[in-house]
């Protein structure tokens, strides 16, 4: 099974991107995505952003992640 996360964009450079997510931040490739902008979020799967997300989407797939994470600790 894959898992893609979904990572707020905090800086844009070239088809890279820095993304963040609960503090931690990843370096990712966007050449599958057309422009990126700061602020977005995107799917992000092996170090590649696959696809934009909502930004309502994104926060409640990372609330119930967070709930799976606090329920198996």
């Amino acid at each position: 099974m894959c898992l893609a996360v979904p990572m707020k964009v905090a800086r844009v450079e070239g088809r890279s991107a820095l993304v963040e997510q609960a503090g931690m931040l990843k370096e990712v490739r966007i050449d599958l995505l057309g422009d990126v902008e700061v602020g977005e979020y995107v799917l992000v799967h092996a170090g590649i952003a696959i696809e934009r997300v909502r930004s309502d989407e994104a926060e409640e797939t990372l609330r119930v992640m967070r709930m799976i994470a606090d329920a198996v600790r």
